[in-house]
């Protein structure tokens, strides 16, 4: 296979990490909803707070247990050993989103955290039976959150769907690619994520 098809597949998947879209999707709402009306050191603060405990912690939890365990980083691909790292983004998602509760922010904004820790709880439970690509639940919950959002500030949002649905198709075809994943596991990653992403925006 052609190397720059591998590197530009390895690419799409480092940038396109599931932990990293509810910071993306924080930094739109503050950029693009009249959140930006908020003082610029409470939107850092709960940049912070996102940041922290959706994308650092967990990786440094799942580092730490890697290395109590004596595995190398591949392994952590075999279904088996993929439990530990759930419950650690699972817990951490679930503190985040209490002490986003606990700051009063509008359903629409915690409704974020809603959709990824159901996505974190879906896929770890599937991953009980069944290799789950949470890459592509990752960019379905992106998906379902958009069309939430376009129903709740009646917007229309066919370019920015367009462009979700391209991004998903090309990183369930990078996990293909990098044989982490069958067709079958990044479409029911896809499915999983767009209903959790949906719900957690959706539902009051």
């Amino acid at each position: 296979m052609n190397r720059n098809i591998i590197i530009a597949a390895r690419l799409l998947s480092a940038v396109f990490r599931p932990q990293y879209y509810s910071v993306v999707a924080f930094i739109v709402l503050f950029m693009c909803t009249w959140l930006s009306l908020f003082p610029l050191p409470f939107k850092i603060f709960v940049l912070v707070i996102i940041t922290l405990g959706t994308v650092a912690l967990p990786r440094m939890f799942t580092r730490l247990w890697r290395q109590a365990n004596g595995w190398h980083l591949y392994q952590l691909r075999e279904r088996e050993k993929r439990f530990a790292p759930y419950l650690f983004n699972i817990i951490c998602y679930g503190l985040t989103l209490y002490l986003l509760d606990r700051l009063h922010l509008p359903q629409y904004m915690r409704g974020v955290l809603v959709g990824a820790l159901g996505i974190q709880i879906a896929c770890a439970f599937i991953n009980l039976w069944w290799k789950i690509s949470t890459h592509c639940a990752g960019t379905g919950g992106a998906i379902g959150a958009l069309v939430a959002y376009s129903i709740v500030f009646g917007f229309n949002p066919t370019g920015w769907l367009c462009l979700l649905i391209l991004i998903s198709g090309l990183v369930g075809s990078s996990r293909m690619l990098l044989r982490q994943h069958t067709l079958m596991q990044v479409v029911a990653g896809t499915i999983v994520g767009c209903i959790c992403g949906f719900l957690g925006i959706i539902l009051k």
